[in-house]
């Protein structure tokens, strides 16, 4: 697979952890009144909103044409897991200094 065919999907993956998981995972610790997650417990609920969005993440057809795109699919996704419960995805982190200093 050339990079130019999993461009758009290398985009949605830059900003799905962040702008799905930590904008949903936001709203929950607020609307719960918890000002002061840890940073932990931050990054497990942006996750569990991330993957939320897991039905589309396998919408492509199980033909052969699809088959290296979802395997792309399924490697971002384990990724960016990783790097959010690892605290290297730096969007995620910005996002949660940001919620416990403005809450």
């Amino acid at each position: 697979m050339r990079n130019d065919e999993r461009f758009e999907i290398q985009r949605a993956f830059d900003l799905l952890p962040h702008v799905v998981g930590c904008s949903w995972a936001s709203i929950w610790f607020r609307m719960n009144e918890i000002k002061k997650p840890t940073r932990e417990e931050f990054r497990t609920k942006t996750i569990e909103y991330f993957k939320m969005i897991d039905p589309v993440f396998d919408c492509y057809p199980k033909e052969e044409k699809f088959q290296a795109i979802q395997k792309y699919i399924d490697f971002r996704i384990k990724d960016e897991i990783q790097k959010v419960t690892n605290g290297l995805n730096p969007e995620v982190e910005i996002r949660y200094d940001r919620y416990v200093d403005y809450g």
